[in-house]
């Protein structure tokens, strides 16, 4: 009897032996497959970020946008290939798969609205990171875009999170594409009637154009001119500047006042 359960275990084993073997073959090759998917995935991202690295216009987030569609697409295929190395028939599982993502997209026609959006965004590149951009009522600098949404981030350091839907859909305002003309000013300085003119209004020209933040094209003009009121004379300077007109203007009468009052008192000695 002992010899019969004994036979009969023997033989159950060599039965199941080929099937156990078969399995972990099985396994092995799937974890091999699945190890050199992941690698060949993040080789394929570096190496697509590389060679697109090496046009010299390329925009920095296409480059990400195009290595992270690489690396999925080589994630893909290895799914598929562990799948197929377990017996499983991946043609009908890509129609379930295709089937489940249509439903699933139905479900998410907002989400997939805003990928759709983020693919525009990153081949139109309507604009940049570093841009200052107004979106709808939202003003910032584009800090990242994503495939779902875009980060803006204010002048006072607050962060807002735009979907890519909302980027898209609406009027974009990008305040970093043309440079902003400069900013135009006007002072007027009061001098006595009996003032030599010439030499005042070289003084007051040589303040202006050596003023750190008057820009030299287009040139500062320096000018005679009656007041409206009571008919006195008047050196009027207007000049551009990349800053508040109001902080240049404080400067220049500041400086232009206290070298004719200088002025003044040299001629009051004489």
């Amino acid at each position: 009897m002992l010899e019969e359960k004994t036979h009969d275990l023997l033989v159950s084993t060599q039965a199941l032996l080929p099937l156990v073997v078969t399995n972990a073959l099985n396994v092995l090759g799937a974890l091999v497959i699945l190890l050199i998917g992941l690698l060949a995935a993040g080789k394929a991202n570096l190496l697509v970020v590389r060679m697109l690295s090496r046009a010299p216009h390329f925009d920095a987030m296409l480059k990400s946008f195009f290595g992270s569609l690489a690396r999925y697409s080589v994630l893909t295929v290895t799914v598929l290939a562990v799948l197929s190395q377990f017996g499983i028939q991946t043609t009908s599982l890509i129609a379930v798969l295709g089937a489940a993502g249509l439903a699933v997209g139905l479900a998410l026609q907002g989400t997939l609205s805003n990928l759709a959006a983020g693919v525009m965004l990153l081949i139109f590149r309507p604009f940049k990171i570093g841009h200052k951009v107004q979106v709808g009522g939202s003003l910032g600098t584009v800090n990242d875009l994503s495939l779902f949404w875009t980060e803006l981030v204010t002048d006072d350091k607050v962060q807002i999170i735009v979907p890519n839907g909302s980027v898209w859909g609406q009027p974009l305002r990008n305040f970093s594409i043309y440079p902003a003309p400069p900013h135009g000013g006007e002072v007027r300085f009061r001098i006595p009637a009996d003032t030599e003119l010439e030499p005042s209004i070289e003084r007051v020209r040589a303040i202006v154009q050596s003023h750190p933040r008057v820009l030299a094209d287009p040139a500062p003009s320096v000018l005679l001119d009656q007041s409206a009121g009571d008919n006195a004379l008047e050196v009027v300077v207007a000049f551009s500047s990349e800053e508040e007109p109001a902080r240049v203007k404080s400067d220049l009468i500041t400086v232009v006042h206290s070298e004719l009052n200088r002025e003044s008192c040299r001629q009051a000695t004489r």
